[in-house]
């Protein structure tokens, strides 16, 4: 084990100490298109059972064994680069997309890439850390009420802010008819830990992720919607089958609790559920199936560690009354935030699999699954050195990427024969095609709280 992680290390830093090599113009489609042959690691990290070395704050899970999936030959394509710090991506009937800016605009952009200018009439939003306007999806009846759903971070007065969950009827070049329909309580200081994502199930209820603000040990009180996954109608009313808690003064409309900071979620294909990935601290970043009135254990029960000590955090990596994680990544945080289960028949070998975008990470992330378990872990566009902020799938079956620098890209098969310019090349004789990108960008005041 030690031998096959010292070999993967070594292949990870003689990728990163090859130069770029200049990006092409290529095809009548006139876009920039960047060639990489994606390398694949089997990071396999475990699963439901502690795996790791308790006193050593550097120790990793035991791998699980991983299939057989070929390395796949990329291509991404940017479809724009005129965005400003996106943050979410949604598709609408007629093949454009809106994406919402953290600064707070919400703006359209064409499936041939022009984008619009701010869309009027959105709420003002905290825009500051990891506050501002977060994720955007379509009504399920959108092409008959054209109503969009979307989260952002609410000015509360006195330096205190909130997520909050918004709706509005989108215009050509306006938003109209907002009414906020949900907020997180209570309202508190700092711009750290807002989550947040939405995903209406199949039966039309919405999801909302909210983080713990900072503030973990409110993940684990009920009278608060810190750390919560919340299920609601499209009206912001509670479902009367929501689960029942026994702690009294509980919120109405929690679903799952214990949770830090989830910026991902998606409903699993297969089986209907929420899956959502997660922030930890220094390691222990965590994906999640979500099931009712489960505690999936933060900040009691965690991979993570302390920042800087690397000292163990809680009481353990599991325990009886806790939802173990299906997928957790140790020593090292990836910062796993936007994440789409892949349907599409555009790339073989992936369908199936969880597509999660890293921050810290700077890679795109394959999860192959087996029912509700992951099998194996391969890792994409490393090379690019970019923070893939959220990912979506297309109507034409290609995977979509935000990036934090400002780029909208399409995921595509690679096409002809691939030149390797010197790239490393792994012991299973995986190699990398390195391009020239510009680099991406931080927010002011980003730490290790705020990736």
């Amino acid at each position: 084990m030690k031998a096959q992680m010292k070999a993967q290390m070594k292949v990870v830093m003689q990728a990163r100490k090859q130069g770029p090599t200049p990006s092409r113009r290529v095809g009548a489609r006139a876009v920039r298109r960047v060639l990489l042959l994606a390398t694949v690691l089997f990071a396999g990290c475990g699963g439901s059972g502690s795996g790791a070395d308790a006193d050593n704050p550097l120790a990793t899970v035991a791998p699980r064994a991983a299939p057989a999936v070929p390395p796949v030959a990329v291509t991404v394509e940017e479809v724009t680069a005129q965005l400003s710090n996106p943050w979410s991506l949604a598709f609408l009937p007629d093949g454009s997309m809106l994406v919402t800016e953290k600064a707070g605009s919400l703006r359209r952009v064409s499936a041939t890439g022009q984008v619009s200018a701010p869309l009027a009439g959105m709420p003002a939003v905290a825009a500051a850390g990891q506050g501002g306007l977060l994720d955007v999806v379509p009504s399920p009846d959108f092409a008959t009420n054209r109503t969009i759903f979307f989260t952002f971070a609410e000015p509360a007065g006195n330096g205190n802010s909130r997520t909050a969950v918004g709706r509005a009827e989108l215009g050509d070049t306006a938003v109209t008819n907002l009414t906020i329909i949900h907020r997180q309580t209570p309202a508190r200081p700092g711009p750290i830990h807002f989550g947040s994502r939405l995903v209406f199930d199949r039966a039309g209820y919405l999801f909302v992720t909210l983080g713990d603000r900072g503030e973990g040990d409110r993940a684990q009180d009920l009278s608060t919607t810190q750390g919560k996954v919340v299920r609601i109608f499209a009206d912001g009313s509670i479902p009367p089958d929501n689960p029942a808690f026994a702690q009294a003064g509980t919120v109405p409309g929690i679903w799952s609790y214990g949770h830090r900071n989830p910026q991902g979620a998606a409903l699993n294909p297969a089986s209907g559920e929420l899956w959502i990935s997660e922030h930890g601290p220094q390691g222990g970043d965590e994906i999640n199936r979500i099931l009712a009135g489960r505690n999936y254990g933060w900040p009691r029960i965690t991979h993570g560690r302390d920042y800087g000590s690397g000292l163990p955090l809680g009481e353990g990596t599991t325990a009886p009354d806790v939802e173990p994680s299906l997928h957790y990544w140790v020593p090292v945080s990836v910062a796993p935030a936007g994440m789409a289960f892949y349907t599409g028949d555009k790339l073989a070998g992936w369908q199936g699999s969880l597509l999660v975008g890293t921050l810290a990470g700077r890679m795109l992330v394959q999860l192959t699954l087996q029912g509700d378990s992951v099998t194996g872990e391969n890792r994409h566009l490393q090379s690019f050195g970019e923070r893939f902020r959220d990912v979506r799938q297309g109507p034409d079956g290609y995977p979509y990427l935000l990036t934090d620098s400002g780029r909208l890209l399409r995921v595509v098969p690679q096409e002809g024969p691939l030149r390797i310019d010197g790239g490393p090349t792994g012991t299973a004789g995986d190699t990398w095609r390195h391009v020239r990108l510009p680099g991406a960008t931080k927010y002011p005041g980003e730490g290790p709280l705020d990736r």
